[in-house]
């Protein structure tokens, strides 16, 4: 879950509580906290909303897992379930890349693959 928050270190405090900690960031505009499996990443600044975050390649601590479906493969299965994308990959045919679309509450899902 990635988080628009407005005062970030306010945030960092308060999740801290929920017994979680700090995980990674850059501790001025975002930072990603872990409590066990659970991770959430706070944001200031950055984008508008809340989204839902799902990061192909990675397990929760952001170490490679192999094997994984690719970010291109995802966006071709979801296309075919009917699924509009507001954002689409646009780099390359490996590598990197994202896709985002809205659910049908408004909230956004960001698709994000780092490798």
């Amino acid at each position: 879950m990635s988080l628009s928050v407005k005062d970030l270190q306010h945030s960092v405090a308060f999740y801290k509580k929920l017994g979680f900690s700090v995980f990674a960031g850059d501790k001025k505009n975002y930072v990603i906290m872990k409590n066990g499996n659970a991770l959430i990443g706070l944001f200031q600044g950055m984008f508008q909303g809340n989204i839902l975050t799902f990061n192909p390649g990675w397990d929760e601590n952001a170490a490679n897992v192999d094997p994984f479906d690719d970010v291109r493969k995802i966006e071709q299965h979801i296309k075919e379930q009917g699924v509009i994308l507001t954002s689409e990959v646009s780099t390359g045919s490996e590598g990197p890349g994202s896709i985002t679309m809205i659910d049908p509450d408004g909230n956004m899902i960001l698709i994000d693959q780092h490798r």
